[in-house]
Formats: C-alpha cells, structure tokens, sequence
C-alpha cells in the first residue's frame, strides 16, 4: 500500500545524478562522493597513446587494403611516416577539441561526437598532404579516408567496451528492490540511466511500462517495454518486481489515480517524479523520487506557460498583491518573482503571513523593507495612499475571506472584505492608473447560492464595470480548491487521521474541483497576460473528485482503520460546484487550459441596494432557525 497522505512530508530519494554517488542517510539519499571528472588542463595520456596506436593498425590496414592485400606492395617508410604524423595531429586536434582535456566524460555521446571532428581532421589532413607531398604509388590517395573509417570504428568501439565494463561495474546490486519504470519517454530513459550507474541506488530496473501499443518489444536503455497498464500485474508477477517508478512529468491527477490503483492491486510501491514546474525552478531534481501523496492523486494539472506573454506584462514593472501573506498570494509572490518585475509589493494586514512570504523570497523575515506593506483593504484611505505612493503597473487582488460556512454566520464580514475591500482596491487602483488588474475570484461565483458566492460575484461584476470605466485590462480569474491552503480539506483529514477520527464527510456523493497552489498562480499570472478588459476568466481544472474517494484514500495510504462520518451539506454549499454560470460561455480562444467569459458590469452607485441585505438578513433567519430547532 501506498504510504503517507496529504498534509505529511515524504522522504525523497534521489537516484543518481550528477553530483556522483548518492548514500541512504536519515532517509533520503544524500552526496557521497564526486564524478572524478579531472580539471581541463591535465592531458589524458592514456587514452591518446591507445588512439594513437589505433592511426599505427588502421593506417597499414587501410595500405593493405587499397594493394589488394599484397604487402610486397607496401613501402614501410612511407607508411611509418604516415602514422607519424597521424598520432601527431591526433594529439594536436585532441587538444584543440577538447577530446584529451576531460571537458567530457570518457565514452560519453559528445565525447563520441568530439571523436569523429577529430579522426575526421586528422584523415582530411592527411588526405590534404598526400595531394601536396609526392608520394610512391604504393601509398595510394584514398588510404587516408580508408585509414580514417578504420581508425574511428576502432577508437569507437574500445570507448563503448570501456563505458560498458564501467556502467556494468556500477549497476546497483542484487539487494536493491526490483523496480518497473512507468514511461518509456526521455523521463523514463533518464531515471532507468540514473538507477543504472549508481551502486548505492535502492532500486534496480527490470522492465518498463507504457501504454503506447507501438513500442511493444521496444528498448529502453537494454530493457523491454512489457505492456501497459493493464499487463502490469502480471508483468509484476513475471518480473518479481516491488516497485512502480511513474516516469511521466507531466501526467496529470486523472492517470496518476488509474495507475495508483493498479499498482496497489498488483502489490507494487508506487513513486513518482516531482512536478515539472517543481525542476525548472530549481525546487527538486528530475531524479527525486518519492512516494505517491494524496497531492498527486487530486490535484496535479500541468500547466504549459507562455513566458513570452507574461514577461510582456511582469517584467520590469512594479506589481502590488494584496493577500499576500495567504496561501494563493504568497505563492503569487514568489511566481511572479520568476519574470524580473522592477518590484513586487506585498500587501496584507496579517504580519505572521507577510513575515513568512517575506522569509520564502528574500530569505529573511525582517520586515523592515519597503516590500512589505501592513494594511487592511478596508480602510479605503490607507489603500489608496498606498496606491497613490507605490505607484503600482500591475495588481493582483487575492486578499479576501473565503470560509464559507463562517461567512454564512457572518454575512456583514463577506459585505465588508470581499465586497467593499474589493471596491476600495479597484478604486486606489483606478486612481493610480494601474495597468492591469486581476481579481481572483472563486467557482462559488458561478450560479451563486451562498454568502461567499454571492459577495465574490459581486467583486466579479464591480471589476468589469472598472474594466469598462477604465478601458484597461480589469478581470477576474476564477477556479475552485487549491490543495494545502490553510483550513482546506486536505489537512483537515490529515489533522483527523492523526487524531484518530473520524473523518467528517458532507455527503457521500460531494464533488469538488481541486489543483495544487503552484498550478494555479502559474494559470493566474498567464490568464493575466492574456485577458481583456472585463472578461472573467476561468481555469480548467479537470474532472471533479469526489470527496468520499479522497478520504477512503487517505485513510488506506495511512494504514489506520478510521471511521467517516457523514455530517450533511452546510448552509450554503452545493452538492456539485459549476466553474462556467449558467449564460457564461467557455470559449477557449488563447489558452486550452483558460475559458473566457464575461460578468454584467456592477457599477458601485448600485452596490447600496436591498439585494445583499434581503440576501444575508434571509441567511441569518435560516441559521438562526435551524439553530433554534437543534435546542
């Protein structure tokens, strides 16, 4: 069974790479040891005498070939001369090109490929030179390109024997776990290579997998592709296999739980590869590998950003987020910290929150720069001389109350923050002459039935009114959970799981949209790049996940038998959530993974109606009532 849940870190375990050798060590796998790759300047003698007696066989080879293999022919003199200058010049040329300085690992590819430049300079030289120097007839014009055939099969194979016997020698030994590597891609072959030539690696590869029929009896690094998914038990049976290596960076959560529940029926591990974004940005290597967590399972979306498009809008302009201390703004912040913007201002009225996206950023949480803006969007006055001093090109709007069942107590606080908030944003921006705006927004705004809904709808129509008013590019971004935000489903199952249960469930049949923090700002910023005055853009987040799957799984994966218990639907919430409004369409012109729609502009004079009052008044009655019938 897959171990730990969402919520827990996971050990990491790092398969070679080219830091050398890797060493099990508090469990994770740390350096132990370097390539052994020599500085540029030390002359690799050894491998220049044996190439150059190789230009001492291929050249009289190439002689006797040319003669009709009749050594009475040959003039030894002549040929002796040849070989000469052949090692000579290769160890000239082998200089030059780095072949004898160690700028490649011996047997390599681009040390193959600086091996053909350079036998290939030497016959060219020599091909040259015989047109220029007479010679007898007996040393022929074309021994030089024979001689450089033979000479370059030969270096090549004693390169390929010496890389085989050393790969051989470092393969893991017989106590390492069988391992089946998922994906028989670049990222398969490069985690088959890495388990391969590290000795201390925990896993040996005995087979890979893919669901791609056409490379049935396909290769991969000397391993055969077995089957697909739906062979893999009885490939895990055939092979002895204990371990399932998902080798797909890209995949997303729908594959990830197909193949996770395959892997669990067939008895094997499962462990994957972090998240692209997670490599590009320095955050983990292609060869970490860790067990399978509830993250992966639900909420993995690759995202393909255009970086052309974002830098266009970030890049040397100065961006205010508000919420910035929040689970999305601080995320937002050191997103954005990717495209070089002139600065990012971080605006929030929670210190403790600004203090940790200040430390995750800048590396210290000192709280004494200007970066760090302590303000509450309330206080309209304070907002729009902050505005009015920072200046602000760009601005993400992501502060904002979002616990719905605590706003369905407290209606006037939802009025306050993420209606009135958003209000005096929009209005300090306006004032500043902010180029774009984004508003984030959420999928209860689609076909609103609750106070959160309701008011994050309202922050969604007062945006494309500015967007209008303004002419500028005012919008709003909308999707659903994030994993991992604080007060979020999945650390509440994992803080319930500790305890010992149960797990509270609303409803059997609940659904709700999920994607990971990271995903999501990336979508953010590039649905900010690409969207015009007024739309409402919307985030594709795949299929819903039921919530009853979610908490079986974490309850299998931590190995506990723990009850759940159904409490029913809150006041307010919705048994399915809707990302497209009824009216609203999903047009998907720029983006696959953005819809574009639009919201019926709100101008702020309309905001003073009896809507939200009769609204909210109605949802204190109701509470009210059903809690007078409990006592």
């Amino acid at each position: 069974m897959n171990s730990g849940f969402g919520g827990l870190r996971h050990p990491r375990i790092t398969v070679g790479g080219a830091s050398g050798r890797l060493g099990f060590r508090r469990g994770v796998w740390a350096d132990r040891g370097s390539t052994g790759i020599k500085p540029a300047r030390v002359f690799r003698w050894r491998e220049y005498l044996l190439d150059a007696g190789v230009w001492a066989f291929a050249l009289p080879v190439a002689t006797l070939i040319r003669l009709d293999f009749d050594p009475a022919r040959m003039t030894s003199a002549v040929v002796g001369v040849a070989v000469l200058t052949a090692a000579l010049l290769q160890g000239l040329s082998g200089w030059a090109l780095g072949l004898y300085r160690y700028v490649h690992p011996y047997g390599s590819r681009p040390d193959a490929q600086n091996l053909l430049l350079v036998v290939a300079s030497v016959g060219l030289s020599l091909a040259l030179g015989r047109l220029v120097v007479p010679a007898p007839d007996d040393f022929p014009r074309s021994v030089p390109f024979i001689g450089l055939l033979v000479a370059f099969v030969i270096m090549a194979d004693v390169r390929l024997v010496g890389r085989a016997r050393r790969e051989r020698a470092m393969r893991p030994g017989e106590s390492a776990a069988p391992a089946l590597v998922y994906g028989a891609g670049h990222v398969g072959q490069h985690v088959i290579q890495q388990m391969s030539r590290d000795r201390f690696s925990p896993f040996r590869p005995v087979g890979t997998i893919d669901d791609n029929p056409l490379l049935r009896n396909f290769r991969v690094e000397g391993l055969p592709v077995l089957g697909g998914r739906a062979q893999l038990g009885q490939v895990a049976r055939d092979t002895g296999a204990e371990v399932l290596i998902f080798a797909i960076a890209r995949a997303d959560a729908e594959l990830l739980r197909e193949v996770s529940d395959i892997a669990d029926a067939a008895g094997l591990r499962l462990l994957v590869l972090p998240p692209l974004a997670e490599v590009l940005q320095g955050r983990a290597k292609l060869g970490d590998l860790r067990d399978v967590s509830i993250n992966d399972l639900i909420g993995r979306h690759p995202v393909d950003t255009e970086f052309e498009s974002i830098a266009g809008f970030i890049t040397n302009r100065r961006v205010l987020v508000t919420g910035a201390g929040g689970s999305i703004g601080s995320e937002l912040c050191r997103e954005l910290m990717r495209f070089t913007p002139a600065e990012v201002i971080m605006l929030d009225r929670d210190e403790s929150g600004l203090h940790g996206t200040q430390m995750s950023i800048s590396g210290h949480g000192l709280l004494d720069s200007d970066e760090v803006v302590l303000a509450d969007i309330r206080d309209e006055k304070t907002i729009e001389a902050i505005f009015l001093n920072r200046r602000p090109e760009v601005v993400f709007h992501a502060a904002a109350l979002k616990h719905l069942p605590m706003l369905e107590q407290y209606p006037h606080e939802a009025w306050q923050t993420n209606v009135l908030g958003t209000l005096n944003v929009l209005r300090a921006a306006k004032a500043a002459g902010v180029e774009t705006f984004v508003n984030i927004s959420t999928d209860k705004a689609a076909n609103p039935i609750s106070v959160l809904g309701h008011s994050k709808r309202l922050g969604e129509r007062l945006t494309a009114w500015f967007a209008q008013d303004t002419t500028k590019a005012y919008l709003s971004v909308r999707f659903g959970n994030v994993i991992g935000s604080r007060g979020s489903m999945l650390p509440t199952f994992a803080a319930q799981i500790a305890a010992g249960g149960p797990l509270t469930v609303t409803h059997p049949d609940v659904t709700r949209y999920f994607m990971t923090i990271p995903e999501a700002c990336q979508l953010v910023v590039q649905a900010g790049a690409i969207g015009r005055p007024g739309e409402v853009l919307i985030l594709d987040m795949g299929s819903p996940v039921r919530i009853m799957d979610v908490a079986k799984r974490m309850i299998a994966m931590s190995g506990r038998a723990i009850p759940i218990s159904i409490t029913g639907l809150r006041q307010g919430e919705k048994l399915h959530e809707d990302l497209v409004g009824l009216g609203e369409t999903d047009k998907r012109p720029i983006h696959p993974k953005i819809s574009h729609t639009g919201a019926p502009p709100l101008s702020p004079g309309d905001l003073v109606s009896n809507h939200w009052i009769l609204r909210t008044t109605r949802a204190i009655d109701e509470l009210l009532q059903e809690r007078a019938e409990k006592h």
